[in-house]
């Protein structure tokens, strides 16, 4: 049998969903163990306190809002957080090393479990209902929506083909099926914690991937100089494509407004064109230089047709770009916007995955 070698971090995060959950289960309130029999995979219960978060009991036990991240509470959750750790934490603790995916999972993990806390407790001073104080926040919902937004930025064109190819979708849709599978599920089904956890998770790795990240320059890689790109601000990770093109222009501007008014508070600071550029061109060299796949993250990508046929089709998308924004500027004065090289895709596999070219062209940049 083929040893499986982990990253160490991977390894921790695996064992103590394992471990973490377990002990849950074990001395989780005497009451609870009703459900839990009659609902195995899906039931809840009442975490224990000390464990996950209760947002009425929890608030003297501060390490939960880290710990409660890998504390399920039942098969089901387990199962799926488990599968989630061992192969999107292997492939993003090698594409990132140790130092940034520990950095990742701490904000993905502790700033969405903390807002969830804070929405119950605000519900509770609102309707005074007792039952918000005993509610169970916890499990591994907001690492998996935060993978997901991994996924999308760094093997956005790649298909993945679920049921021997009967079923295919690309992997930059996958943030936004899991968003509307988590809603659909929290307001039918009434797993609302499970949905706030879900866009919790999005919004705080979007946000961190997005303006905070630390990652090398390519002049950094051929010069071996140290410097360094903060955030990603290459065109397809904009906000609005995570999701489908006919929202992309009401979306784009909703954003851009929330943009512009954080840039006014100085909450953010604005991407210039060479950060543009620069985040263009991180992304196109992910994509020329091949990543490694999910299933075996030790493979590189190769360069073969179908990554000439990507390069094609992302030299097309800058030009629209181009023109799109050349257009915009203009109209508005005469000095227009520095181009951005291309937009950004990879060319290995995530899963079983292959590249499928769209016969159209792509959608229009938002501006954040």
């Amino acid at each position: 049998m083929a040893r499986v070698n982990l990253p160490p971090l991977t390894r921790s995060l695996l064992i103590s969903v394992i471990v973490f959950t377990v002990l849950n289960a074990v001395l989780r309130p005497q009451g609870s163990w009703v459900e839990k029999v009659e609902k195995p995979l899906t039931g809840v219960g009442n975490g224990v306190p000390y464990l996950a978060i209760v947002p009425g009991s929890s608030v003297i036990y501060p390490w939960v809002f880290l710990l409660a991240t890998v504390v399920e509470q039942n098969v089901l959750g387990l199962v799926i957080t488990s599968l989630t750790v061992f192969y999107g934490g292997r492939y993003l603790e090698r594409a990132w090393g140790s130092r940034e995916f520990t950095k990742f999972i701490l904000f993905v993990a502790m700033i969405p479990n903390l807002l969830s806390f804070l929405l119950y407790i605000f519900g509770y001073l609102l309707s005074k209902n007792a039952a918000t104080l005993t509610t169970t926040i916890s499990g591994g919902i907001a690492i998996q929506a935060g993978f997901l937004v991994s996924f999308k930025e760094l093997v956005p064109e790649h298909t993945v083909a679920i049921a021997k190819g009967l079923v295919r979708m690309r992997v930059k849709h996958f943030p936004a099926i899991f968003l509307l599978a988590n809603t659909i599920s929290g307001v039918a089904l009434g797993t609302e914690t499970a949905m706030f956890l879900a866009w919790f998770g999005f919004f705080t790795a979007w946000v961190y991937l997005r303006f905070y990240r630390v990652s090398p320059s390519l002049s950094s890689a051929a010069t071996g100089d140290g410097s360094v790109i903060k955030g990603d601000a290459s065109d397809t990770f904009a906000f609005a494509f995570f999701f489908p093109e006919p929202v992309h222009t009401p979306i784009a501007k909703l954003s851009d407004q929330v943009y512009n008014t954080l840039i006014a508070l100085r909450v953010c600071t604005p991407f210039s064109a060479e950060d543009i550029d620069a985040g263009n061109e991180q992304a196109s060299a992910r994509a020329e230089g091949g990543l490694p796949s999910i299933m075996h993250p030790s493979s590189r990508g190769g360069r073969g047709g179908a990554t000439r046929a990507e390069a094609e089709r992302r030299r097309a998308l800058a030009l629209k770009a181009l023109d799109q924004r050349l257009h915009a500027a203009s109209s508005r004065g005469p000095t227009a916007a520095p181009a951005a090289p291309a937009a950004p895709a990879a060319s290995n596999m995530l899963g079983e995955t292959n590249y499928e070219p769209e016969r159209h062209d792509g959608p229009a940049k938002p501006a954040s």
